[in-house]
């Protein structure tokens, strides 16, 4: 460990979170509800993360939900970013695994990828300090199984006062804990896929002190879209301890992630029509809802790795994400006062690989274009590697070829120490009850990471048999090298291939006080951030006549090629130190009244921030010399925020209605596309605001219950340094409009019901031209309980094989008729039988 870590904190008079519903259906024994219910409290009663002390619902002034592992289980994906986008208000951008996903909260900008506003937390701790890691989202390590026993999120207000780079909210998943005799087995299968699963967790009471909790999971196979190959594989388990003693107790963690799934990314499709009303399809021979552009013919890519020394990279490893964590948890009473710990190390590491075409060419063209008149087009691996292509105008049933950026990041160390130690009182003051809190957060980032390009030429062929093509001039010269064009960014000079070795501290602390009189609930919080940046960063980026491309000859053949001569390179001897600190106040003050025992109203104000990670470490933002930021603004993001709600719940009916306000400014990379649908990468210095109304109810009769989360959003680009001419425009990705269904019918013997998932329209880029059309996908599930201690469950994602987009990467309908595209899977059947025991 870097650092030891001990501080003195104090539990938040946060609102406790409920559950989605009033009252749980009847659940048969041993069904995945009776399994849920120990870990999950009803709405009334109290709840413990992040709370001083447990209060109602009705009674706080915030808004927050949880989503219980049975309810988790019938949303019908493993995807943490899907699972977390059934929250209202939180809207999730993934292409169906947990790599490089887009989350975001009412309204707050989506310029880049990651979780920039909302931090998410395993345990009561943040998984990493910052959510929006170039190449490391947070959700690529994490995982769902069945040692997970619900899904809590706090939405805005107070999140800004008691996590730290979580102003938009904190959505936390949290472990089962052992309190119940038994467990769980799982086998899963996918039924028009290949991807197999098995689950476990188990637990319960050693004696009358201890009880222990020990799960998780494994799965292999090629998964839901073709690729050839074994694209899944890996797992996780999970196990921790506790001791319990009077007015206290202590617990011991670990968790060990091994696991790599694909990057689903940007693949290309079929565009016409107009900006407002653009028809997209899918390319003949290419559909991206069974279909990736991995490819079990294109395996190894070389590169020169941190030290300029030659690797080897298996882009068939995907998002391999790697996690050793080890953690302790205390609660305990001292003197009237209660003190919890949260501690916890993890050792994080890993890969990303990612592969999106940069420019599309008709493969009848492309020879001509690369190596002039007479230039002859061949495979570059796969079965009929060396040999030409004879019909490149019908090449795969869609004649298209391109040249194809392949990303690549090694995660050499995110390792991460944060620890958070926390005290609460309850003092009698009048006729009321004041509860106070102090304490102190701290952790320790690291960010070691490498990037590196490739610019390759590929086409794109179903079931996993794409290839990179090679292309040869009349006279015989090579153009590419094994489907190579360059080793690095083509035509960039070794700009973008970067080393990050830096470190981000934190220290923070913060305080609250509550005051509860009959039906009057007064509140506020604070937080102070300290933050300091160390280490030091390398690219030719940096500038200074810093060089960033030469030559190499991978092959050995004594020449450098054509593409051996465009090789990406780190200038080590040139480093740009890094050194800089900051600070920022946050705080948060609300209201609530208790208009009648099934009615209260709430309002809030609150001010946060979310400070700088690694994207700001290169020029112009950054200072390679002086090792400061450009600007001291540029250090952390501020957020204002103000909401009103109204809580009502009677019987089997729960409605909460929320109005929200935000403002912020962000200051960031965007990486898009221009009108042709060319690759730009553009400065972001913005101020934006959103305000909209976020509804989440349940009404529950007899054996029927409906669940429904529905959210509004006027999202604007208020001020634009760089480009005034976006002043007033809606920003990318901002429908005004989401929301989750799940109806269901529920007896002791089967539960059926479906999710509904449902987006308007968004605008593809700031511009606000390209129209990204809405969605609705229908994800039923069965559930059969035949025998006691056995559930049988089947569940299909996308029931009606929408063709569901996510981005599109273009400012405007391509003159070419493709475009980049992220899009959901196709329908997926999964069933699985559960035993319990």
């Amino acid at each position: 460990m870097k650092t030891t870590l001990i501080l003195l904190a104090a539990t938040t008079a946060l609102a406790p979170i409920t559950a989605w519903a009033d009252a749980p259906a009847p659940a048969a024994p041993d069904s995945p509800s009776a399994e849920a219910a120990a870990d999950q409290p009803s709405a009334k009663g109290a709840f413990t993360t992040g709370v001083a002390k447990g209060r109602d619902l009705l009674d706080t002034a915030i808004s927050a939900s949880t989503i219980s592992s049975s309810d988790l289980a019938k949303i019908g994906t493993t995807s943490i970013a899907e699972a977390v986008g059934n929250i209202p208000g939180i809207r999730a951008e993934t292409g169906g695994t947990d790599g490089r996903t887009s989350i975001t909260i009412r309204g707050l900008p989506l310029d880049a990828d990651g979780s920039k506003f909302l931090q998410i937390e395993e345990d009561g701790l943040p998984v990493l300090e910052f959510g929006d890691l170039y190449f490391a989202g947070t959700p690529q390590f994490l995982r769902t199984d069945l040692s997970l026993g619900q899904v809590q999120a706090i939405r805005g207000g107070s999140a800004s006062t008691f996590a730290s780079n979580s102003p938009g909210g904190v959505v936390n998943f949290l472990s089962r804990t052992g309190e119940d005799n038994g467990g769980v087995l799982q086998v899963s299968s996918g039924v028009n896929y290949d991807l197999g699963r098995i689950d476990f967790d188990y637990g319960g009471k050693i004696d009358d002190h201890w009880r222990f909790n020990i799960g998780g999971f494994y799965h292999e196979g090629e998964g839901p879209r073709a690729s050839g190959y074994q694209a899944f594989k890996g797992g996780q388990i999970k196990f921790n301890v506790t001791r319990t003693f009077d007015g206290g107790y202590i617990r011991l963690y670990v968790k060990v992630l091994d696991d790599r799934e694909p990057y689903y990314g940007l693949v290309p499709v079929q565009i016409g029509g107009s900006n407002d009303a653009p028809q997209l399809s899918a390319l003949p021979g290419f559909d991206p809802r069974t279909n990736s552009a991995w490819s079990k013919n294109i395996v190894n890519l070389q590169s020169l790795n941190q030290n300029n020394l030659p690797e080897t990279i298996n882009l068939q490893h995907g998002d391999h994400s790697k996690v050793r964590s080890f953690g302790i948890e205390a609660q305990f009473d001292v003197a009237g006062w209660t003190v919890t710990d949260h501690f916890r190390y993890s050792d994080i590491s890993g890969e990303h690989n990612e592969t999106s075409g940069a420019e599309f060419v008709p493969a009848a063209y492309v020879g001509a274009a690369l190596g002039g008149p007479g230039a002859t087009l061949s495979y570059a691996d796969g079965p009929l590697s060396g040999q030409a292509v004879t019909n490149p105008a019908g090449l795969n049933g869609n004649g298209l070829a391109a040249v194809n950026t392949y990303s690549h990041a090694d995660l050499n160390s995110l390792n991460y120490t944060v620890n958070d130690l926390r005290a609460s009182r309850v003092w009698t003051a009048g006729s009321g009850k004041l509860t106070t809190t102090a304490g102190l957060y701290a952790s320790s980032q690291d960010i070691n990471v490498l990037w590196t390009f490739a610019t390759t030429l590929n086409d794109f062929a179903s079931g996993g048999n794409s290839t990179m093509l090679n292309v040869t001039t009349a006279s015989g010269l090579p153009v590419t090298q094994q489907g190579v064009l360059a080793y690095e960014l083509l035509g960039n000079g070794g700009l973008y291939h970067r080393l990050y070795d830096v470190n981000f501290r934190v220290l923070a602390p913060y305080g609250s006080a509550n005051y509860q009189w009959g039906k009057l609930a007064i509140g506020g919080s604070l937080r102070y951030d300290f933050g300091k940046v160390t280490g030091a960063v390398y690219g030719s980026d940096l500038g200074g006549g810093r060089v960033g491309s030469g030559s190499y000859d991978f092959n050995g053949d004594g020449l450098i090629s054509l593409p051996e001569s465009q090789t990406a390179l780190l200038p080590l001897s040139q480093p740009g130190s890094v050194g800089y600190s900051y600070g920022y106040l946050s705080y948060s003050v609300g209201a609530n009244y208790r208009l009648a025992e099934d009615l209260s109203a709430f309002a809030r104000y609150s001010k946060g921030a979310r400070a700088s990670a690694d994207r700001n470490l290169f020029p112009p933002t950054f200072n390679p010399t002086t090792g400061q930021l450009a600007s001291s603004s540029l250090a952390y993001s501020p957020i204002k925020q103000a909401e009103i709600g109204t809580k009502f719940r009677t019987g089997g009916v729960t409605v909460y209605v929320t109005g929200f306000w935000a403002s912020t400014t962000d200051n960031n990379y965007q990486v898009g596309n221009d009108d042709n649908g060319a690759t730009i990468v553009t400065a972001i210095d913005r101020t934006y605001s959103a305000k909209g109304v976020e509804v989440e109810s349940e009404a529950r009769k007899g054996p029927f219950s409906l669940r429904l989360g529905a959210t509004y959003t006027k999202s604007k680009i208020d001020n634009d340094l760089y480009n005034p001419g976006e002043n007033g425009l809606t920003p990318r990705h901002e429908p005004n409009f989401f929301f989750t269904a799940m109806p269901q019918f529920e007896t002791r013997l089967v539960s059926i019901g479906a999710n509904v998932v449902g987006v308007t329209s968004s605008f593809a880029e700031d511009t606000d031209l390209l129209k990204q059309p809405g969605y609705v996908l229908v994800n039923p599930f069965i559930e059969v309980r035949p025998l006691a201690r056995v559930t049988a469950l089947l569940n299909v994602y996308n029931l009606f094989n929408k063709l569901a987009f996510v981005e599109l990467d273009s400012a405007a309908v391509p003159a070419g008729g493709i475009v980049n595209a992220l899009t959901l899977n196709g329908r997926t059947i999964t069933g699985s039988i559960r035993f319990s025991f």
